[in-house]
């Protein structure tokens, strides 16, 4: 990682071939091996635009986060998308793409949840197999990331996670071995933190008898960026246990300090390291250079086709949007004679994406304001002239603030809302045809959410959402409510107040372009929620265990729930959430019917087909969710888990289309602690077609004859400390 001041890479550094990268392989001239390039993700390629004495600006595009991608559901879109970041890396002299991330939403305050895809393991690996077949089709590298039970940002270098083998098998790794089976990744990441009292870059459980003897992966792993070391403020005056790492199964760590190198060559020379093991991590770093574009002389333009990928991500962003409410079909709304009058900081400073090393340098953010005026609303210039110089004022301030409180890794702190008088608003109610109002949210590395006046909204904005909705309801008007997103938020206190909320989340630099899409109609929101959003966030089963302990300053964190995580603790335990596990509203409307299984009894696999049908008035996509009940006669289990999804294709008002989806005994299966292995139990198994993982629509049984033992696995993952676990 040449020349970081601190964790920020300089500007005009001359041995930097990409500057702004992440990092990368040393170069070894003598033996003809190239230095290979690096470089952060996963909402677009993270690096400088501007370079010494050079006149070209190098930006990168902003697509949608993790949240918004894998809201949409839809694989075939995920591929496009990553086909689209792999021609930036490939054109920008990127060798590997440090993407995707797909840790699980165990708790909803996680400050990098926007980059992940669901509390859901087979959301979140199917996502990211589709993510990775994308980008590698370039031929340029990713690495999943960040391997594993990495939940939180708090003290994430010295966090200790207790997680039970079960929860871990069955939540925090399934999307890992997902993607690594089906679209076989260059490289993983492994995490910062500890479980079960090794860290995860020293952990011979995680990453050889599990990634390499069970799943038989064959890729290298490198380390998180100072991985094993207990803080950035130690990095000075320590070194990481670099021949623990080694002999885990660690192949490459990064960005490898010199002490880091000292101590290894330390140990080899004084035979204090396997030498097998770092003959088996040169054989895997090498067999990665040759494949890489650098290695292979590939003569990168540095002019990737940026236009192109703007419309890609302004598409894509609209099919991961979730019509959260739509009272009396306000939206689409598609009068253009009258103004709009337009609310919330953030309507005029529009958030792209999170910040530190998923942000991205784009050449411009579209604000909802631009992308309304472009699709041909008038937007209210009184409202306009006062909340730019406001939020402009507001927003240096804030940026001020993270500069001299950590820069790239620093918290955020969202602006205050600007304040409105009550007479103005009764005079835009009168005057105006909608009020639409904003909700914005910016989270980042480093740091976790808060509750207060983040996942709770803060005074201000329920002051803004109370008076305008008072003084526009008063004249007969609607109040449309946009969210600016990339995690969960409260909304069950306010949402009865307005008449549609549309979650946009944090959409890349064309946000405001992709609203006014599906505000206009032009696109048809098919987005549904992939985790849950609760009442309350202390129904939440881990809020009493997050960020860990001691609170002020958490190094031990006890994943008590275990394998009870979002929709599999609500659904389970009958907690009313806000909106529930997959949910999300359309323009029109569907009907499922037909749903046949293939067998009565199953033997090796069943298929499930389904028929459903648009009844509505305009095309649209639907997503198909496959739940599964299982019996629960060697251990206990949630009241339904997903076990399949699709999406229709654009369906016109009365046409319909089968879905077929193939359940395999590994897809019925959970792991049985005692035997170390997954079994589909024998008894009666209830599959349950859902628009939502509540809106169920249809249900049919199969039974299966005896316990089948799907795979027999190693025993790993001991805890440390005790610790009873969440039982239904």
């Amino acid at each position: 990682m040449p020349g970081y001041a601190g964790l920020v890479p300089l500007e005009g550094e001359p041995d930097v071939r990409v500057l702004g990268a992440a990092g990368g392989t040393m170069a070894i001239p003598r033996l003809g091996i190239p230095e290979t390039v690096f470089a952060d993700g996963p909402a677009g390629l993270r690096i400088q635009p501007k370079r010494k004495d050079d006149p070209y600006t190098y930006y990168a595009t902003a697509f949608p986060v993790g949240t918004a991608l894998a809201s949409s559901w839809n694989t075939e879109l995920i591929e496009e998308v990553g086909k689209a970041m792999g021609e930036e890396v490939k054109e920008y002299g990127v060798d590997v793409y440090l993407a995707p991330a797909l840790n699980i939403h165990r708790n909803p305050l996680n400050g990098r949840n926007f980059e992940y895809y669901s509390e859901d393991p087979l959301v979140s690996g199917e996502i990211a197999s589709a993510y990775v077949r994308g980008v590698q089709s370039n031929g340029v590298g990713t690495s999943v990331k960040h391997y594993a039970a990495n939940n939180q940002e708090s003290n994430r270098l010295r966090l200790n996670a207790h997680v039970s083998e079960r929860a871990m098998r069955e939540l925090y790794l399934k999307g890992f071995e997902i993607a690594i089976k089906d679209a076989e990744p260059w490289t993983i990441m492994s995490a910062y933190n500890k479980i079960n009292g090794v860290y995860a870059s020293a952990n011979e459980d995680l990453l050889t008898t599990v990634l390499r003897d069970e799943w038989d992966y064959k890729g290298i792993v490198m380390t998180d960026w100072f991985g094993g070391y207990p803080g950035f403020e130690s990095i000075q005056d320590s070194v990481s246990d670099v021949v623990a790492q080694i002999e885990a199964g660690n192949d490459l760590l990064m960005p490898g300090a010199e002490k880091q190198k000292a101590a290894l060559v330390k140990a080899l020379k004084e035979g204090k390291v396997n030498e097998e093991a770092i003959n088996t991590s040169l054989k895997r770093i090498l067999a990665y250079i040759i494949e890489t574009p650098t290695f292979k002389g590939y003569k990168y333009s540095n002019d990737p086709d940026l236009k192109a990928n703007a419309q890609v991500t302004r598409s894509a962003a609209t099919e991961g949007m979730v019509l959260l409410k739509n009272e009396d079909e306000v939206l689409p709304f598609t009068n253009k004679s009258g103004t709009i009058a337009v609310f919330g900081d953030t309507s005029y400073s529009f958030i792209a994406g999170g910040t530190g090393s998923g942000d991205v340098n784009e050449a411009y953010t579209v604000s909802l304001i631009d992308g309304l005026t472009g699709a041909g609303y008038t937007i209210d210039k009184d409202l306009q002239t006062a909340y730019v110089p406001f939020v402009e004022k507001m927003n240096a301030k804030e940026m001020k603030r993270r500069e001299e409180n950590g820069g790239l890794l620093s918290d955020v702190q969202r602006i205050p809302e600007m304040p409105l008088d009550r007479e103005m608003l009764a005079e835009k109610a009168k005057a105006s045809e909608v009020a639409v109002i904003t909700i914005g949210r910016n989270a980042g590395e480093q740091h976790d959410r808060k509750i207060t006046n983040d996942f709770y909204l803060g005074q201000d904005e329920i002051k803004m959402i109370n008076s305008v909705s008072d003084a526009f309801h008063a004249e007969g008007k609607k109040v449309i409510v946009i969210l600016n997103i990339g995690g969960v938020i409260e909304t069950a206190t306010w949402k009865d107040k307005v008449d549609a909320i549309l979650l946009a989340w944090q959409v890349g630099q064309e946000g405001g372009n992709s609203v006014a899409d599906v505000f206009s109609g032009i696109k048809n929101p098919s987005g549904k929620l992939t985790m849950t959003f609760p009442v309350d966030y202390h129904n939440h089963p881990s809020a009493e265990n997050f960020p860990g302990f001691p609170a002020h300053d958490p190094s031990e964190v006890f994943y008590k729930e275990g394998i009870y995580v979002g929709y599999r603790y609500f659904n389970t335990f009958g907690i009313k959430s806000s909106y529930e596990f997959g949910f999300g509203k359309s323009y029109t409307t569907f009907e499922y019917s037909d749903l046949k299984l293939s067998e009565s009894t199953f033997e090796d696999e069943i298929e499930v087909s389904v028929k459903v049908k648009n009844t509505g008035e305009v095309t649209g996509k639907e997503v198909v969710q496959v739940y599964v009940s299982a019996p629960t006669n060697l251990a206990d289990k949630p009241s339904e888990e997903l076990r399949a999804f699709a999406k229709t294709k654009a369906l016109k008002p009365g046409k319909s289309e089968k879905l077929k989806f193939t359940l395999k005994a590994k897809d019925l299966a959970s792991f049985i602690d005692e035997q170390s292995a997954w079994i589909t139990e024998k008894g009666t198994y209830t599959v349950k077609i859902g628009a939502s993982s509540l809106d169920i629509q249809l249900t049919d049984d199969f039974s299966v004859a005896k316990d089948i033992t799907v795979e027999k696995v190693n025993n790993v993952f001991d805890l440390d400390a005790k610790m009873e676990t969440l039982k239904n």
